[in-house]
């Protein structure tokens, strides 16, 4: 017997060990948007969107100011934050270039258009929203054609046009 799981199952949340709970306060919160929904003492705390309980989770349970592994190492490459809709990818996009924070890159890749950039601690994030299921990109056999390509972000910046907010 195949073992699958089953097709509704969802990533859930993610949490990560940071250096600093104000300086991520400032990034997610602050920056990003997110909803604090509890704290764990002064060590912990969780912020969401929607009413959800937790979609991330910051602790310094391995000391305040700890360092990042360094390169060349496993762990985590980057986590994915999806948008409902490219003009919410466009409004964070704007947000970012309006306070000049770095932006590590921006790739179109057929199914979803992506922004990339890391948090103050270095961990790296996808900013994203996906196209329709009918504009995927797949083949003969039904394969998805994922590809990277540069990504054009004053076409993505346009859907703000007229945009007042």
């Amino acid at each position: 017997m195949k073992n699958i799981i089953h097709p509704e199952v969802k990533i859930g949340h993610i949490h990560l060990t940071v250096s600093d709970i104000e300086r991520s306060l400032k990034f997610y919160r602050d920056l990003l948007g997110f909803d604090v929904t509890s704290y764990f003492g002064n060590s912990a705390v969780f912020l969401s969107a929607g009413g959800y309980h937790h979609y991330i989770g910051l602790n310094t349970w391995q000391g305040t100011d700890a360092t990042p592994p360094p390169d060349g190492h496993t762990g985590l490459y980057h986590f994915g934050i999806l948008f409902p809709n490219r003009k919410e990818l466009a409004r964070i996009l704007k947000r970012l270039y309006e306070i000049n924070y770095p932006i590590e890159g921006a790739s179109d890749h057929g199914i979803s258009e992506s922004i990339y950039l890391a948090d103050p601690d270095g961990n790296g994030i996808e900013l994203y929203a996906d196209r329709s299921l009918d504009q995927w990109p797949i083949d003969d056999e039904g394969h998805l054609q994922m590809i990277t390509k540069h990504l054009d972000v004053l076409d993505l910046l346009s859907e703000l046009d007229g945009d007042e907010s």
